[in-house]
């Protein structure tokens, strides 16, 4: 793969999966050892083509729509949240529901319940195409409004500048989102937000990781799927620090011309990448005189409790569930 003289690679730490990606391959991995068959799994559990290939090996039915599911079935809700409409629509049919929403999600969507109680005009920050945002827009459609970037603000109107709120969605750019927040209380001086920060641990993690590995590499390879936005984000905020950035699905997507001339190499992943991913990577690039050294700014040590429906099926069904491990290796 190598056409260079790659001295070094730099691998970013923390990267690959986070607490709430793990806790939700987890469900759908024990749902189908306690579960009958067969599991549905409404959208991708995590944005990974190569960790929803690996669950429906195991027997999982991936499905885009409720309409897919047939009546009295099993169905795991992904990652990203769903809206009260789908949720409703399950509990109407009577399916078998296990929400694999992330927990740091769900803090999300309870904040937009509350501010629409209490009467705010709520903007979130957030892609309006994005699975995260969907659900948590359907929280309260008639009081939300989305929005991505500060230039949005200044054509942003609200019945009542008193009365406002801003959420964010987990998975943004640390940096652009505080670009947003203030060009938000310039404008709206009375404007109040969650007392912490939406944006998930994790993501900030791996964006500081790639700050700090960014001046010391002249090319970073950044793997996740097309459709991640964290992963998409962490390519941004490389390219915003001066280094050649590039998002990879996997190894096969390594151009040889992008390593042109490069001696030090960079590699991290998205926060739904499984970590073979980058050993593959790391093979693909090494020879004899190549090193491997680990940037760490931080460890990491979240865990997600497993959710209780899922504990009560196994319970009906006289089973335990297993103690769970966590899926990232070293390389």
């Amino acid at each position: 793969m190598a056409t260079v003289p790659i001295s070094e690679i730099l691998l970013a730490g923390p990267r690959g999966f986070c607490a709430g990606v793990e806790r939700a391959i987890d469900i759908v991995e024990l749902a189908l050892s306690v579960c009958r068959p067969p599991v549905y799994v409404r959208r991708e559990i995590v944005h990974n083509r190569h960790v929803v290939e690996s669950l429906r090996g195991k027997g999982a039915i991936f499905v885009d729509e409720l309409s897919e599911v047939p009546d009295d079935a099993t169905v795991i809700f992904s990652a990203h949240g769903i809206s009260p409409a789908v949720r409703d629509d399950a509990e109407r049919r009577g399916l078998r529901v296990i929400d694999a929403t992330c927990p740091l999600v769900t803090k999300v969507h309870l904040e937009a319940v509350r501010y629409a109680r209490e009467g705010y005009s709520i903007v979130l920050i957030g892609h309006e195409d994005h699975d995260e945002v969907i659900g948590t827009l359907g929280e309260a459609p008639d009081r939300i409004v989305v929005i991505d970037s500060a230039a949005e603000v200044d054509r942003l109107e609200v019945p009542n500048p008193e009365k406002i709120a801003y959420l964010t969605q987990t998975t943004l750019s640390v940096d652009d989102t505080r670009d947003v927040i203030e060009a938000l209380r310039r404008k709206f001086p009375r404007i109040v937000g969650p007392s912490r920060d939406d944006i998930c641990y994790a993501t900030q993690n791996r964006q500081a990781a790639v700050k700090r590995l960014a001046g010391d590499v002249d090319v970073l390879l950044v793997i996740g799927a097309a459709n991640s936005s964290n992963a998409n984000r962490l390519v941004e905020v490389a390219k915003t620090a001066g280094t050649h950035a590039y998002l990879i699905n996997d190894v096969s997507d390594i151009r040889p011309e992008w390593l042109t001339g490069a001696t030090r190499i960079g590699i991290t992943a998205g926060a739904s990448t499984p970590e073979m991913l980058v050993a593959q990577v790391v093979a693909a690039l090494r020879s004899r005189e190549v090193s491997v050294r680990e940037v760490h700014v931080v460890e990491e040590d979240v865990r997600f409790a497993i959710p209780q429906e899922l504990e009560r099926m196994a319970q009906e069904r006289g089973m335990a569930l297993p103690e769970r491990t966590a899926m990232r290796q070293s390389i």
